[in-house]
């Protein structure tokens, strides 16, 4: 079986290449996999009906003892002949149906492969959370496949009509599947054979059965099968004929044995299933549409199967599973019937279509033969199953509820006859139509194309002549229900259910002849309530209460955010607070030496002011002395690795915030916002103390050991290194690891790669590049004209008259000699202080993301001491380059472990002596730390390049023209070469005001 899934699943992805190849012809060897499935099953068929189908289990999350488990039994084989069978007729349909110029074929029959791989799947699986997967499979397949033809609204607004409500009704039977699971056994066999008992189970399985009804199109769900006749009518006579509604079915039907005594499983299933078969077959009647008739018809027939499978005897059920076999060739052959009329006449119009049936003698006939195994005409399969369901419900007719179930399915018989004449007559027979119809001109099919319809309809008459194997086949699952055993047979006399059976066609083919006066009867009657009315009104209103809550929570502001996340955080936090036993006051120690107290109360001075303060360079810079304080508590409280961290972070963030405040007003907002000042100070001092509160209950909440309780010597004996934290994200927790850096890399990248970047590897600045351009910070464009009007002359280009290599490319009026000094004498010696906390961080103070910290302020030192150019000359390389290194590094050094036979990014210790220097000791996790440190040093250098680099060129490139004496900005003074306007400013005079404590001018209000 697993093999069978896996060639579903390859066929599916191969699907594209072999149709583009092969074009149509491609469909026969799509119509391979189903087959197979269909043959592998009828192989097996002694071995089902002993009770000795096939297993097999696979462990598939051993740690959470979940099992791709699959069995075939009675009702599985029956499935999936029906599914493989149907399933490659309709492909073999396919080659024939879409013309040769037709888009999208490929995809088209991958996703209809996928689909019968899916069902294939969901009736063989023994699994209930496996059953739920191959569940929503089929719901996401037939979605595409009703969408099919996307260009077209019908064909968008029914597949989302369908996904949305079969998707709904499947979360249900998840928390159904889920309770079951947990109460009784998540083997589906086992479950069954021992069901467990109790108000949950109750509650459960009506939760199963609403994944039922919206699969199986029942009332008040069933509107969305006929809306999906927008799809391609091979998705019809496969999806909505013989496999998708049929899962519904087979779900009741399978647990129908187990919980059928229940009475609320009794009186959804008579209920539903008696509506549905009315309801469906009275809408059919008054279609004109073939395939709507169609539609009507089966949501009809799929109440009745739902009525037989699932009442709960054995006599019912038999006949249920011989009704699902004639229903599926029956109404998989008239939907393909219906195609053929279509692509030869170019119409589904049953008023516009006359004489159909004497062009196309072949189509007609077995459109006759289908339709007369549909209405239950002796002696068709159809037939059988009828007369096997009257008799089975003749003798469960004693009770009220028995007589009025009987009532309804012989009155939905009725309407079942008279659509069925009703489409028979329509697609062939010769009749008038309006003076206004022009007449329809017939082309003749292709063999291919009417051949799958014959061969469903043959079957369901020379199926029906030996009812006996039928019965044989059937029985092992019927016989798990409770009651009398059924029959089912050609001829049983003259019987009552034979006389039903005669009043039923009698009064189907009266309502026919009289079908004007019907149609103009139920015109009159006014419905006061559609459900697709209720359905299309309920979105219609979730749309609008949906676009009001966005409007008032969505807001496009970040302090709102937050502001509501603490709020929510607080509330919740108080209340849990609330009831928690308060820690003992004795035990609470409030600092271990004062400079904790002058720290702490320095980082409570730098909020209050940030949260206070009204221009954004003032609150970014006292949000960092808050950091800085935060770091040194770290370092006061024994936590050197946290507070190198804490530092860098600091201070990267600082940079990266002057850098986005370049492109940002001075000042918060041009009103006065005391008020609002302070809410955001009361609010952060509410989270400040709750979080306060939470660090003292939560270590007298403790029951167990902490985890962390065993790190110190797990870090030694497993990682191979004695700094526990680093250690920790490198081995222990190397998983958390892994997808900390992956969501960062795709984070920060992603949002750096919307700035500026015209390309995602964008631009690297180089000095030679410089040649010919303007100065960078200079404001104007022109170097010449530049140093004409500050009384200098260019620069020299020898690299000896110059500290760093790109430094003639910054404007004269922003260049510093002494940072540039600084620079040149402290870059390299930065850059080795980053290597040795990369290497000494597995035993001391340090680690990649450190040292690729510490790297990663060396470069950005070199672009404030010489901009976009300088950054270039020290980082020559594409950022992308050392992020995806670094990424694959990190992740790759995990499969040494498993080549060494352990554990996916498990550390491999090596351990060797060397001469002169004596043992080393190797530890693969190194690698994987030197794979962080590539990472962040490509983050930083990202965000350097868009967020510095690629802002300063967009902004010298709209400066304005240097030939305009007017052009250069002015001190306040008059003088040349001032700060300049707020568009001009730069990284560096922000960061030379943080670095000096001098003011910086920031513009007016």
């Amino acid at each position: 079986m697993l093999l069978l899934l896996v060639v579903h699943a390859a066929l599916a992805l191969l699907a594209p290449v072999v149709v583009r190849r092969l074009g149509r012809k491609g469909f026969f060897g799509l119509a391979l996999a189903p087959a197979a499935a269909a043959v592998w099953a009828l192989t097996r068929t002694r071995a089902v009906l002993a009770g000795d189908g096939p297993v097999e289990t696979v462990a598939w999350v051993p740690a959470l003892d979940i099992e791709l488990a699959f069995r075939l039994d009675t009702l599985s084989w029956l499935m999936v002949v029906v599914v493989g069978g149907v399933g490659a007729l309709v492909l073999v349909y396919c080659a024939a149906y879409f013309s040769a110029t037709a888009s999208g074929l490929g995809r088209f029959g991958g996703v209809l492969v996928a689909f019968a791989g899916a069902m294939l799947g969901l009736v063989t699986t023994d699994d209930l959370l496996m059953l739920y997967v191959f569940w929503e499979l089929t719901t996401v397949f037939s979605y595409l496949l009703i969408g099919h033809y996307s260009d077209r609204k019908a064909s968008r607004r029914a597949a989302m009509q369908a996904i949305v409500l079969t998707t709904a009704g499947g979360l249900a039977m998840f928390v159904g599947l889920v309770v079951l699971g947990e109460t009784g056994s998540y083997r589906l066999s086992e479950l069954l054979a021992d069901p467990p008992t109790g108000s949950a189970v109750t509650a459960a399985v009506v939760l199963v059965l609403v994944g039922a009804v919206s699969k199986s199109a029942l009332v008040p769900l069933h509107f969305w099968l006929p809306a999906a006749m927008a799809a391609p009518t091979p998705v019809s006579a496969y999806l909505h004929a013989a496999a998708m509604v049929k899962a519904g079915i087979y779900l009741v039907a399978r647990f129908a044995p187990g919980f059928s005594d229940l009475g609320v499983w009794t009186a959804i299933v008579s209920v539903l299933g008696t509506w549905t078969l009315v309801h469906g077959g009275y809408r059919a009647l008054r279609q004109y549409d073939l395939k709507l008739v169609l539609a009507f018809g089966t949501v009809s027939q799929l109440g009745l199967l739902v009525l037989l499978v699932g009442l709960g005897s054995q006599a019912t059920a038999l006949a249920g599973l011989a009704m699902l076999g004639a229903h599926a060739m029956f109404k998989a052959a008239l939907f393909l019937v219906v195609g053929v009329v279509d692509a030869a006449t170019g119409t589904r119009d049953l008023r516009r279509l006359s004489g159909v049936g004497r062009a196309l003698p072949v189509t007609a006939a077995a459109g006759a033969l289908a339709t007369l195994s549909m209405v239950g005409m002796w002696p068709f399969a159809g037939f059988v199953a009828k007369e096997a369901a009257l008799e089975a419900l003749l003798h469960e007719a004693g009770t009220l509820g028995g007589a009025l179930v009987l009532a309804g399915v012989v009155v939905g018989s009725m309407l079942t006859v008279a659509y069925g004449l009703r489409f028979w007559w329509g697609a062939f027979a010769s009749k008038p139509t309006a003076d206004d119809d022009e007449p329809v001109t017939v082309t003749r099919p292709s063999l291919v194309l009417v051949a799958p319809a014959a061969v469903l309809a043959l079957l369901g008459l020379v199926l029906a002549l030996v009812p006996g194997t039928g019965e044989e086949l059937l029985t092992p699952h019927a016989a798990t229900y409770p009651g009398e055993a059924g029959h089912l047979v050609l001829w049983a006399g003259f019987t009552p259910a034979l006389g039903l059976s005669a009043l039923v066609l009698t009064a189907g083919a009266a309502l026919f002849v009289a079908r004007a006066r019907v149609e103009r009867l139920q015109a009159r009657v006014a419905v006061p309530l559609e459900a697709d009315l209720v359905y299309r009104r309920a979105m219609r209103r979730l749309d609008d209460a949906a676009a009001d809550l966005t409007a008032l929570t969505q807001r496009g502001s970040l302090p709102f955010y937050l502001g509501v996340i603490l709020v929510t955080l607080v509330v919740l936090q108080s209340v849990a607070l609330v009831g928690a036993p308060a820690p003992s006051w004795a035990d609470v120690r409030l600092w271990d030496r004062p400079a904790q107290v002058v720290v702490g109360a320095l980082a409570v001075a730098g909020a209050v002011l940030a949260a206070n303060s009204r221009r954004r360079l003032k609150a970014v810079v006292l949000a960092g002395v808050s950091g800085y304080a935060i770091a040194a508590l770290f370092m006061l409280h024994g936590a050197p690795d946290l507070a190198l961290t804490q530092v860098l972070v600091e201070t990267i963030t600082l940079v990266v915030f002057v850098l986005v405040l370049r492109r940002l007003p001075a000042y918060f907002s041009v009103r006065p916002l005391a008020a609002s000042r302070w809410v955001r100070l009361v609010i952060g001092a509410a989270a400040g103390v709750v979080v306060a509160g939470m660090a003292l209950v939560a270590p007298t909440a403790r029951v167990h050991t902490p985890v962390s309780a065993d790190f110190a010597e797990e870090a030694y004996v497993f990682g191979g290194g004695r700094n526990i934290v680093n250690v920790t994200l490198v081995d222990i927790r190397a998983w958390d690891t892994m997808g900390e850096i992956a969501v960062l890399l795709v984070a920060a990248t992603g949002v750096a790669s919307l700035i500026f970047l015209l390309t995602r590897s964008g631009s690297r600045f180089r000095s030679a590049d410089a040649r010919g351009t303007g100065y960078v910070w200079a404001g104007v464009p022109d170097r010449t004209a530049a140093l004409r009007r500050l009384g200098g002359r260019p620069a020299v280009g020898g690299r000896d008259r110059e500290w760093l290599r790109a430094g003639s490319t910054l404007a004269p009026q922003r260049r510093s000699v002494i940072f540039e000094i600084a620079t040149r004498m402290l870059f390299h010696s930065m850059v080795l202080a980053g290597l040795y906390l990369l290497f000494a961080g597995h035993n001391s103070p340090g680690g990649g993301f450190a040292g690729g910290l510490v790297v990663g302020v060396a470069l950005i030192v070199r672009y404030l001491a010489g901009g976009r150019y300088e950054l270039g000359e020290a980082a020559p390389v594409h950022p992308g380059l050392l992020l995806g290194l670094g990424l694959f590094l990190s992740a790759g050094v995990g499969l040494l472990a498993i080549l060494a036979g352990g554990s996916l990014l498990e550390s491999v210790i090596v351990e060797f002596a060397v001469p002169v220097l004596g043992p080393v000791k190797l530890v693969t996790s190194v690698f994987f730390d030197i794979g962080v440190f590539l990472l962040v040093i490509g983050l930083v250098l990202d965000v350097l390049r868009s967020l510095g680099a690629e802002i300063d060129r967009h902004t010298e490139d709209a400066a304005p023209d240097a030939s305009d004496p007017d052009a250069v900005d002015r001190d306040d003074d008059g003088d040349p070469g001032g700060a300049g306007t707020p568009m001009h400013r730069t990284t560096t005079e922000a960061a030379g005001a943080v670095a000096t404590g001098t003011g910086t001018r920031e513009g007016g209000r």
